[in-house]
């Protein structure tokens, strides 16, 4: 099975960290941009980029498994329009929730989920299924605690390092949300409260001002 990637240096890094090259029945082609037969290559495609550039579509063939990056979107207004001929996934593919022991993913089709559980045998990984829905879980729930830590220190309630610290003992998460913030890109935080606020007008996605502040700015939280 060969398998091509379709990302940014970082993504690439943490992808070959999820999957090392070690299965001599799989092979890897880690690109930036690809166009028209060199995109038809490949059995499987993680495609980083998709959702930003979603007139690709049509390149894919019935052949190949394509994973969309879908933190940002629903599969289902990603296609809206356009020719589709791929099995087509959603995967969670936000900096340092891809290398996770489970694909979190989302499938257009339910019937697919046969092509799904294959492909993911073949990759040696576990995946959860969710909904086809804008945000996913597990980035909307990040980034809705990040958005609430927010309000909480731009009302001087508390500072960053006493927040983290607190959310991480009381609750027993693995990080802060500050230091969650800052891992996954403070831009990636926004775009996902951005997205998920316009799909659902939930008050509790609602960006608070100093988040979008520090993403207008391209800062990050001092921690």
């Amino acid at each position: 099975m060969h398998i091509l990637v379709l990302s940014g240096p970082e993504m690439a890094a943490e992808f070959k960290q999820k999957f090392p090259e070690e299965k001599e029945e799989i092979s890897y082609t880690f690109l930036q941009e690809a166009q028209g037969p060199l995109l038809q290559q490949a059995e499987m495609v993680f495609d980083f980029f998709l959702h930003e550039q979603p007139e690709r579509l049509s390149d894919y063939t019935s052949e190949q498994v394509v994973f969309c990056n879908a933190a940002t979107l629903q599969l289902a207004a990603l296609v809206q329009g356009r020719e589709l001929a791929c099995t087509l996934a959603g995967f969670n593919g936000l900096p340092t929730l891809f290398n996770r022991p489970a694909l979190e993913v989302s499938l257009l089709q339910h019937q697919d989920e046969a092509k799904l559980q294959e492909v993911c045998k073949a990759l040696g990984t576990e995946y959860l299924l969710v909904d086809d829905r804008v945000g996913m879980v597990t980035p909307r729930m990040i980034c809705m605690i990040i958005n609430e830590a927010c309000y909480t220190l731009q009302e001087q309630t508390a500072s960053i390092g006493d927040i983290d610290q607190g959310m991480k003992l009381g609750t027993n998460y693995p990080k802060g949300p500050f230091e969650w913030a800052n891992q996954l890109g403070i831009a990636n935080v926004y775009q996902v409260l951005e997205a998920v606020y316009e799909d659902t007008k939930e008050e509790r996605y609602k960006i608070c001002p100093l988040l979008k502040t520090k993403h207008l700015k391209r800062e990050s939280f001092s921690v």
